[in-house]
């Protein structure tokens, strides 16, 4: 590039906080699209260790010279402490959030854009959002009261702004849902499932499972181990690895009961938690299938789970039914569980059937690759300054 950095465009993104999950993935792969090209400077409320999320999921921004990280919190908070509120209690972490909406509004005057990456927003100003789901960062209409209307009302946050914007959403499913609850149109930018998997013969892949994901109730991965549970009583000596970090103190719980399930059936069950990318792609290299309980505005677990060249079982709506295609019905299970063990159980009797599977599934792993989503999101900005 032949500009210096003095002469680039200035563009502002608003991301919050990094807590985990694939939000965040998306976020830092829009910073990898934009830093080559711009002058960046991330406003989010406690500083990030990028080196660490360099390490998760694969991104190179630590060294950036063009990326700029800006707290918007004040100095004198304790940051550790703000992260632990954020991840306990639900006011504090509304009213974090909406701070951050307030702060971001009253900063990003001087850039050229400004982008969310962070949900539906309204930044001050038209920008570019990119929508994982909707009512994140506004409420839905019912729960607008009380607290929430107080804390709505501290952000001047205009629903009539928002929707000024231009949208992006990370399936079909999350932009007809954006239209029925804003009213606008999204353009679909697929996230990008990072990492190169190394290549294993599908004879010489364990006969195992894989869970991808935070370990969090509403991933639902007790259900996981029960439907495999139910699968191995009919005769499969399946395995299962699950892989993904916590969810933050206020899970700690649930992820504390699903530790104690793998360990009564550790001749079985594996659980690795926040495993650096190229550990977990050696993971996820060995397993044949892959399941996943929870329907998904997108679901970026089920992308790799194609990626890799896995079978992957999911439920029967959400935008993971986008990944492995619609035309697979017998993938896709319904809210039951006797009704994914009869589908599992079905295709592992099947060896061939399996075989057709795999060659089908490779077509739709094109739609997520890190190149393409790169090429998307530039070009987006790119059209946005050409306006």
């Amino acid at each position: 590039m032949n500009q210096s950095k003095q002469n680039l465009k200035k563009v502002a993104v608003w991301q919050p906080y990094f807590l985990g999950g694939g939000a965040e993935s998306v976020s830092l792969w829009i910073l990898e699209a934009l830093v080559p090209h711009y002058n960046v400077t991330l406003f989010t409320l406690v500083l990030p260790d990028l080196h660490r999320l360099d390490i998760l999921y694969d991104t190179h921004l630590a060294q950036q010279k063009n990326l700029t990280v800006q707290s918007m919190l004040p100095p004198s908070l304790n940051p550790h402490q703000v992260e632990w509120l954020m991840a306990n209690s639900p006011p504090v972490k509304l009213a974090l959030t909406q701070w951050a909406v307030r702060a971001f509004k009253s900063m990003n005057s001087e850039y050229d854009l400004v982008f969310s990456t962070y949900n539906g927003l309204d930044m001050g100003r038209v920008g570019i959002q990119y929508l994982h789901w909707i009512h994140v960062v506004d409420p839905q209409p019912h729960k607008n009261k009380g607290w929430t209307r107080l804390m709505m009302k501290f952000s001047g946050f205009s629903m009539a702004q928002l929707k000024q914007n231009q949208s992006l959403a990370n399936s079909c499913y999350t932009a007809g849902q954006v239209k029925s609850a804003y009213g606008i149109e999204s353009r679909v930018i697929y996230p990008p499932v990072i990492g190169k998997v190394e290549v294993v013969p599908w004879e010489e892949k364990e006969s195992a499972f894989l869970c991808s994901g935070r370990i969090v109730a509403p991933k639902q991965t007790h259900r996981v181990i029960e439907i495999l549970q139910a699968v191995r009583a009919q005769g499969f000596d399946v395995k299962l690895h699950i892989t993904g970090g916590g969810g933050g103190t206020y899970q700690r719980s649930y992820e504390r009961k699903i530790m104690q399930l793998a360990n009564k059936n550790s001749d079985w069950i594996t659980v690795y938690q926040d495993l650096p990318y190229k550990d977990y792609l050696q993971v996820i290299a060995r397993c044949r299938y892959g399941i996943h309980c929870k329907p998904e505005p997108f679901g970026i677990s089920v992308a790799e789970m194609v990626k890799a060249g896995m079978i992957p079982f999911v439920r029967e709506k959400g935008g993971q039914v986008e990944i492995v295609g619609a035309h697979h019905d017998e993938l896709l299970f319904e809210n039951s569980n006797a009704n994914a063990v009869e589908k599992i159980v079905r295709v592992l009797q099947q060896p061939d059937r399996q075989m057709t599977l795999l060659d089908s599934l490779k077509k739709q792993q094109f739609l997520f690759s890190t190149e393409k989503f790169i090429a998307e999101i530039q070009a987006v900005v790119a059209e946005y300054f050409q306006k």
